[in-house]
């Protein structure tokens, strides 16, 4: 959330989108400093709608081709994902905030960080990847 009116500023209150997960995988730091890549899911079971922006690159240079893309916005993780070992987190916008998110406004831009901030984020549990 940090970057959203900096790097991120063209697509915030324009081109937001969602992106439905049931778990995510984060990679922390793990006994002796070997990676260990972990798996959280909201406990109980259910499918997040996670914030995300999108993009449409256009290429600058003949022949170059354009870019679609996006990114899953992140926010500060909640106690139990921050003592597993890490600093972030996929925000999730609560379903009756989904109609106001997808058709943002660049001029409501505190509208939009208030569905960020008042996210409904569940409770984690998490175990090793793989």
């Amino acid at each position: 959330m940090d970057n959203l009116r900096g790097f991120w500023k063209g697509q915030y209150g324009h081109t937001h989108g969602v992106v439905l997960v049931d778990a995510f995988y984060e990679n922390v730091a793990g006994p002796e400093g070997k990676n260990l890549v972990l798996e959280f899911r909201p406990d109980p079971p259910k499918t997040m709608l996670v914030a995300c922006l999108w993009s449409h690159w256009r290429g600058t240079k003949p022949g170059e081709k354009d870019l679609l893309s996006f990114a899953i916005i992140t926010t500060d993780p909640p106690p139990e994902i921050s003592e597993a070992g890490h600093d972030r987190c996929p925000a999730p916008i609560k379903p009756e905030d989904l109609d106001a998110w997808l058709k943002p406004g660049p001029g409501n831009l505190e509208a939009m960080d208030e569905i960020l901030r008042n996210n409904g984020m569940p409770h984690f549990e998490h175990s090793r990847a793989g």
